[in-house]
C-alpha cells in the first residue's frame, strides 16, 4: 500500500481549483492508499498572517475536506501545527537546502514581487517546509497541481541529497499523483492564470449560489469569433476548461460547436456554466454547513488525526536523528 501525502493552506475557503486539482482524487485515494491529508496553517504564515481569522480558516478547510468526502476512518486528516515533528524535520532539512535553489523557485519570486514589504525567511524556505510535510511520512505519492511541480522536484532533490550525505536510501522520491491523468490547472474567472485565493478569481466550493452566478456572469469575454473554427483566446479557453470539469460532455460539445460556427452567445454560455457549477457545489455546501455546527465531531477528527500523524512522524524523526548522528547520552 502506497503512502500519499497532501496539504492545503489555511488561507480561507477551498475553491474549484483545489477540488479538481486534488480533492476529487482524495476520495478515491483513501480507498487504496495510506493517506495523510493536512491543513497547512504554518504555510499560511508566510504571507500576511492574521491571528483573528487563522483558526476559523483552519476550521473552514477541515469542514470542506470532510464535506468533499474525505473519511477520517479511512484517511488521516490533521492540522499541520498539531504535529511538531514536522517543524523539527523542516529545521534539519534546511541545513542541507541552499540559498540559490530556494531563491530561484517561481513561487518565491512571485510572492516577493507581490509582497515586497514582507519577503521573510519562511517565504524563502517554503519548499523546505513542503518537503518536510511530505518526507515526515516518507510518502510515495503526492497529488499536486502543475504550479507545485517545481516544489515537488525540490522535495525529491532534498531526499536524494539526504540519502547521499548519510549513505542510506532512507527517503523515497515521491511522485506526482493524478491517476495517470494530466496534472490539472483550473483557470480563474478573470482570464489570467490559475484559480487562486490571492488572485481573487475563485469560485469557492461552499459559496452562495447567487454569488457564484454573479461571478461567472462577470467573467472576461469578447465580441466572439469572426472566422469559423478559429483558435480561442486564453480567456475564452478558460471558460471552456471550467465547463469541461463541471458540465456534461454534450453541453461542452454544444458550445464548442457554437464557437466554431461563430454563433456563440456568451451570455447563454455563462448562464449554463453558472448553473452547472451551482449544481456541482450545492451538495458539498449542504454537507459543509451541517459539519460546521458539530464542534464535538471536529474535535474528535482532529484529535484522532493528530495521534495517527504523530505516530508516523515520530518514527521518521527518530530514524533521521540517528542517521545524522544526533543521539542521546
Amino acid at each position: 500500500m502506497d503512502t500519499v501525502v497532501s496539504g492545503i493552506r489555511s488561507t480561507g475557503h477551498l475553491h474549484l481549483g483545489n477540488y479538481f486539482g486534488a480533492l476529487r482524487n482524495f476520495v478515491r485515494m483513501q480507498e487504496e492508499n495510506n493517506c495523510y491529508f493536512f491543513i497547512a496553517d504554518y504555510h499560511s504564515l508566510t504571507t500576511h498572517p492574521d491571528p483573528s481569522i487563522l483558526h476559523d480558516n483552519v476550521k473552514n478547510i477541515l469542514c470542506e475536506y470532510l464535506a468533499s468526502g474525505i473519511d477520517p476512518e479511512k484517511a488521516t486528516i490533521y492540522v499541520q501545527s498539531d504535529v511538531p515533528e514536522t517543524v523539527e524535520l523542516y529545521l534539519l532539512l534546511n541545513m542541507h537546502a541552499y540559498l540559490g535553489e530556494l531563491s530561484k523557485t517561481v513561487s518565491f519570486k512571485e510572492k516577493a514581487r507581490k509582497q515586497p514589504e514582507n519577503v521573510n525567511a519562511g517565504l524563502l524556505t517554503y519548499p523546505t517546509l513542503m518537503a518536510a510535510d511530505i518526507l515526515i511520512h516518507n510518502a510515495d505519492k503526492v497529488p499536486v497541481g502543475k504550479d507545485q511541480e517545481q516544489h515537488l522536484e525540490l522535495t525529491r532533490r532534498f531526499a536524494r541529497r539526504f540519502n547521499g550525505m548519510y549513505g542510506q536510501e532512507y527517503f523515497k522520491e515521491a511522485a506526482a499523483y493524478n491517476f495517470g491523468e494530466d496534472l490539472i490547472k483550473i483557470p480563474g474567472l478573470d482570464g489570467s492564470g490559475k484559480m487562486g485565493k490571492s488572485e481573487g478569481n475563485c469560485v469557492y466550493l461552499c459559496e452562495d449560489p447567487k454569488l457564484i452566478q454573479k461571478k461567472v456572469m462577470r467573467a472576461l469575454t469578447d465580441q466572439g469569433p469572426t472566422e469559423p473554427n478559429s483558435v480561442k483566446p486564453d480567456y475564452i479557453e478558460n471558460l471552456f476548461t471550467l465547463m469541461k470539469v463541471v458540465s456534461t460532455p454534450d453541453t461542452l460539445e454544444y458550445f464548442n460547436e457554437k464557437w466554431n460556427t461563430c454563433e456563440i452567445r456568451y451570455g447563454d454560455m455563462k448562464k449554463q456554466l453558472a448553473a452547472d457549477i451551482i449544481n456541482f457545489t450545492t451538495p458539498i455546501r449542504e454537507r459543509y454547513l451541517d459539519i460546521c455546527n458539530n464542534e464535538e465531531y471536529l474535535r474528535k477528527v482532529t484529535k484522532m488525526g493528530a495521534e495517527k500523524a504523530r505516530e508516523s512522524a515520530a518514527k521518521t524523526i527518530k530514524d533521521v536523528r540517528l542517521l545524522m548522528g544526533i543521539r542521546p547520552f
